[in-house]
């Protein structure tokens, strides 16, 4: 199996993620109003409570 720094990767794909976040949030809460960045720094923090910086997944999910 292979690791990867599952924070790193939520840094490197920010700004899609965030976005992917906010429109997921607007789908399930359509009249909440919230601060996307906000949002997604939270949501950074929690999958570093609940994460470990080196995850392993299934190398089926990795291609070189």
């Amino acid at each position: 199996m292979a690791k990867v720094k599952i924070e790193d990767i939520i840094d490197y794909l920010d700004t899609d993620m965030r976005r992917a976040l906010e429109d997921a949030v607007h789908e399930v809460l359509p009249d909440e109003s919230f601060d996307s960045y906000e949002l997604f720094r939270a949501f950074k923090r929690a999958v570093s409570r609940k994460c470990r910086t080196w995850e392993q997944v299934p190398d089926k999910y990795i291609e070189m």
